[in-house]
């Protein structure tokens, strides 16, 4: 009330409709005149004529009271963009916070009053404090107030569910999820189980076409040493996928920050193939005596 804007900082908004409103009209003529009537004298003739208390009503209903409305509504630049958190848009500063809504009558949500100004509530929520939408709601059932508006629910909801996933990709960013296959070494089917078969060596598992090094779990192994160290050297995909045990949510998460390479061909069934496809000649060969020796075996 006693402060100027910043000409630089002055934003530009179409203001016709109010400038055609009678009511708005008179109280920008007479604004001095209704302040000092409805916040000094109107409280003290009441509390004076009402029960002879003139100078209660005066410092109490006018004075306390103003100063009060006035610290509240500050609040609204301050502690309003300071004290709670951001469910709509953390892009600026204004929070939500039930503290803040008490001491201003329902404006500490002002988070969502700046993602969705034209809507005549602060608070969405049945159980958030907001007097002043209850009011203006009261007044449009007596005829008071009309053309309330609100934002379109499944537009509110898709600005609560972006910021709720900025927050899950902040949190997911601070998360071992292993090495991105994409940055994985290739190693060819050969290496894979040379490197598993050193003495020394890591202990390397492939699944899924990518190969981990399971070497410090094997102790850990819930399913114990045997399955795990069994499948050293080899490709366990089908194992670990439901072959002996349809492995957690958990356990593939656990398995992902293991990755140390990727099997050109992505697999020892995918070597197996393109060997084939390399000797036709030769595996048709081979398929043909196989027949043929199983053809004389069964033969009477």
């Amino acid at each position: 009330m006693v402060m100027k804007q910043n000409p630089k900082s002055i934003g530009r908004a179409d203001i016709t409709d109010l400038n055609k409103d009678p009511i708005v009209i008179w109280q920008h003529r007479n604004y001095i005149k209704a302040v000092l009537f409805m916040g000094l004298i109107f409280p003290t003739l009441v509390c004076g004529i009402g029960w002879g208390d003139w100078v209660g009503g005066f410092i109490y209903a006018g004075i306390l009271r103003a100063t009060f409305v006035q610290q509240a509504t500050f609040c609204v630049n301050s502690l309003a963009h300071w004290l709670g958190d951001q469910p709509f848009d953390d892009r600026n500063s204004p929070r939500d916070h039930v503290i803040t809504a008490l001491v201003t009558l329902g404006e500490g949500y002002h988070n969502f009053h700046h993602e969705f100004p034209s809507d005549y509530r602060n608070a969405i929520e049945w159980w958030q404090y907001d007097p002043t939408k209850w009011a203006i709601w009261t007044w449009k059932q007596l005829g008071l107030a009309y053309d309330l508006k609100q934002f379109k629910q499944n537009e509110i909801e898709k600005g609560r569910l972006q910021q709720e996933q900025k927050k899950l990709d902040v949190r997911r960013s601070k998360l071992d999820w292993g090495t991105p296959i994409s940055q994985l070494p290739i190693l060819t089917w050969d290496d894979f189980q040379t490197e598993s078969a050193k003495a020394d060596g890591r202990a390397l598992v492939a699944i899924a076409g990518v190969v981990h090094d399971v070497t410090g779990f094997i102790e850990e192994h819930p399913g114990g040493k045997a399955f795990i160290s069994s499948a050293i050297g080899k490709d366990a995909t089908a194992t670990f996928n439901g072959g002996v045990y349809q492995h957690s949510n958990a356990a593939h998460n656990l398995l992902s920050t293991m990755r140390v390479g990727v099997i050109y061909g992505g697999g020892e069934v995918e070597i197996w193939k393109r060997a084939y496809s390399e000797k036709p000649n030769e595996i048709k060969n081979q398929l043909i005596q196989r027949a043929g020796k199983q053809t004389i075996q069964t033969s009477p």
